[in-house]
């Protein structure tokens, strides 16, 4: 493995995890701060979610930030990623969720692993799942079509808590994410057999959301690009020990 994905695999990795973290662990803490009131919990776990959604980005995206294995299975159609590159990027937002949601548990005194019996089914929920996969996809090709590539972070966070509201899934909109919240039987949680339908619907959001990106962006593989490689402008000052004296 080149240096070059090996970087943006441990960002991918990180990413995700204090994603997944940040889902799990503020639905444990709303819950505890807040019993009896599902609508409270709900808005401080949408909140926290799009807060720390919103750093992470910031934080990683100089490197690699899609946290989401819909995002770059749409990177790899439109030939920003190699399939190579896709595969071990995604491994590691697997990976990255389960570490996260093992995390979050152990953080609030629970087992790091027990398996959720949050059963989350119905026509309703599986479309809200689809609509909200189609929108992330939208938001993030949209902005960077835009030119405020530096504002993706801003644009995703808010969609994202916009989205625990707005569609009766509450928006999972990511398979890592997904398969991760299988591992914590608390509010935040769907059970392992509700699994394999969220799964089916995130990717005919996917599925979706590239046709319309193309449909809307004809330099949608150039927007590809540009959100796994940012310009120049969005990558960190080099420090003074970075520069090379003159002789």
């Amino acid at each position: 493995m080149s240096s070059g994905l090996w970087r943006r695999a441990l960002a991918e990795l990180v990413g995700t995890a204090f994603l997944v973290a940040a889902v799990v662990g503020s639905g444990i803490a709303a819950v505890r701060l807040s019993p009896g009131d599902v609508g409270l919990q709900l808005l401080e776990n949408s909140l926290i979610t799009g807060g720390a959604l919103v750093a992470s980005i910031l934080a990683l995206q100089p490197v690699s930030a899609a946290f989401n294995p819909v995002v770059t299975l749409v990177e790899r159609a439109l030939g920003a990623v190699s399939t190579r590159a896709a595969t071990v990027l995604i491994a590691s937002q697997f990976l990255g969720g389960v570490l996260g949601c093992m995390a979050a548990n152990l953080m609030f005194g629970l087992t790091p692993v027990a398996l959720s019996g949050h059963h989350r089914s119905g026509g309703g929920i599986w479309l809200g799942e689809v609509v909200a996969t189609l929108g992330l996809l939208i938001v993030i090709f949209g902005t960077l079509r835009s030119g405020r590539s530096e504002r993706v972070a801003y644009a995703v966070g808010a969609y994202i808590t916009a989205a625990y509201w707005f569609t009766s899934s509450t928006s999972f909109a990511n398979p890592a994410v997904t398969l991760s919240r299988t591992l914590s039987d608390t509010f935040a949680g769907i059970a392992p057999s509700s699994v394999p339908v969220f799964l089916a619907m995130q990717l005919l959001g996917a599925g979706l959301g590239y046709g319309l990106i193309r449909a809307l962006y004809p330099g949608a593989p150039a927007l590809a690009v540009e959100l796994t490689d940012p310009p120049a402008s969005q990558l960190p000052a080099p420090s003074r020990a970075d520069i090379p004296k003159e002789v």
